[in-house]
Formats: C-alpha cells, structure tokens, sequence
C-alpha cells in the first residue's frame, strides 16, 4: 500500500519569537519618532525655476509635508496591524506584551511578572505563548527551510 505523506513545514519557534521581537520593538519606536527629515527646511533658497501648474513641482515645504503624510499612513497601517493582532490573544498574553512594549513607562520582566502574580517559570510561558500566537495572527510565523505556509 502506498502511503500518503504530507509536508508540513516545521516551526521555527526561535527565529519567531526574534522576529515578533523586532516587530514590537518597531512598533515601540513608531510611538515615540518623527524623523527629521521629514521636517520642512528653514532657510530659504533663491532658485530660477518657472511656475508649474502640472503638480510636477513642488517647494522643499510641501514635499516635506507629503514625505510625512506617507509616512503617517504607514506608520497608522502597522500600528493598527500590531494592536489587531495583540487583541486577539488571551487576558494574560496580551497584558504581557502591553506592558512591555505598549505604552510608555518601560517595564522589565520582573516587575510584570511580579505585578501579575505569576512564577517567573509561567511567566516566561505565558510570554512566549503569546509571540507565538501573536505570530500566526499576524502571518508572520518563520519555518525551518524558509516554508511559509
């Protein structure tokens, strides 16, 4: 008898975790920057270019203020990205990654975990729990051999 075989690709539950790390530390760095190129310059400069009416022109000003109009847009498309798919884990697992990389006061593993009242070994279950599942929310879970399914 012939038998069938599946290939499913295994998890790689490391790089997921590095990665969803990054994406949290990301969006931590989102709520707090505004580069500064995206500021209109001060000082004026005297050029000889013709009036446009095409919109193919545009002063130093207003492609600041588009450059960070785009930038807004994608910042406001991850950030929502990232609080869906937080809202979609557990009690426990979301209070975790809210408290370590949402809001503003900077809290370290122990401190949650003594807040929550949890023993440092369920903690760290319940946190990485909640990368995984954050992980498969999100589309963004890593396979060994590259697979993504």
């Amino acid at each position: 008898m012939n038998q069938i075989s599946f290939n499913i690709p295994q998890f790689d539950g490391d790089k997921t975790k590095a990665k969803m790390e990054r994406l949290l530390e990301k969006y931590k760095m989102l709520r707090l920057q505004t580069p500064e190129d995206f500021l209109p310059k001060i000082t004026t400069t005297y050029t000889i270019t013709p009036q446009s009416f095409s919109n193919q022109f545009h002063s130093t000003t207003e492609e600041a203020a588009l450059k960070k109009m785009d930038w807004e847009i994608e910042r406001a498309k991850y950030m929502k990205r990232i609080e869906r798919g937080i809202n979609r884990l557990t009690q426990k697992e979301r209070r975790i990654l809210v408290m370590l990389y949402m809001q503003d006061e900077e809290m370290f593993d122990y401190e949650i975990y003594a807040e929550m009242g949890l023993s440092q070994r369920n903690y760290y279950r319940f946190k990485n729990k909640a990368f995984y599942r954050l992980a498969f929310a999100l589309r963004e879970e890593v396979y060994k051999q590259g697979d993504k399914s």
